[in-house]
């Protein structure tokens, strides 16, 4: 069974489940006060062709009406095969949630949190510049606004390994005040920035506090 959903707009799931095959989608929904249980059959008729009674999406096992994003989700459009179509099955027959939805909100939430601490990452470790040519070779280097972060201070090119990369990428590091997470005035406090971080590297070649890096080809 599906349960109507309410209003609201749908900016994407960020997990990559199977059930959630919808993830990055942009549509819009409508929905009526109450709650209304749908039967696949009946769902598969609000495909939104003609004489259909409607354009109905089911994301998670909640039904929404996406009439107002006709353009993506009618017959012929780009999205038309998840219209009137159940993706898992995420609620009973008594309309309450199914241990199959319990699992796949965990995963969305895991997704969720490993986006946010990616974007933290890339507030204190912010990527390089980079050029290459084949005549001068390649170039990495800082500035106040590499890696689309914009910050008061330039950093160092540095290479940071991660667990399970397979190789280390270019990041900006700050060389003055405290480590990031530690708050200023502690005993602790080296005024190194970050380049004593355990997951950093220096570029062979490069001085340590020099803002631009060049390698002949």
């Amino acid at each position: 069974m599906l349960r109507r959903g309410g209003r609201g707009l749908l900016l994407g799931l960020a997990a990559a489940a199977a059930a959630a095959a919808a993830a990055r989608w942009l549509c819009w929904w409508s929905g009526r006060a109450g709650l209304r249980l749908f039967v696949p059959e009946e769902l598969a008729r609000y495909r939104g062709g003609p004489g259909d009674p409607g354009l109905y999406l089911a994301l998670l096992g909640r039904v929404y009406d996406v009439s107002s994003g006709r353009r993506h989700y009618e017959p012929g459009a780009h999205y038309s095969g998840f219209a009137g179509r159940v993706t898992g099955r995420f609620y009973g027959e008594d309309g309450l949630p199914t241990p199959a939805l319990s699992r796949v909100e965990a995963m969305i939430a895991q997704g969720a949190e490993a986006g946010q601490r990616a974007l933290e990452e890339k507030q204190t470790f912010p990527p390089c510049n980079a050029e290459w040519s084949s005549s001068r070779g390649s170039r990495l280097w800082c500035s106040p606004e590499s890696g689309g972060v914009s910050r008061d201070w330039v950093g160092v090119p540095r290479k940071l390994y991660k667990p399970g990369a397979k190789e280390p990428h270019c990041v900006c590091v700050r060389t003055t005040g405290p480590p990031s997470g530690q708050a200023p005035g502690l005993p602790a406090h080296t005024n190194r920035g970050d380049l004593d971080h355990p997951g950093l590297g220096e570029y062979t070649g490069c001085p340590p506090l020099a803002v631009s890096c060049s390698f002949p080809p």
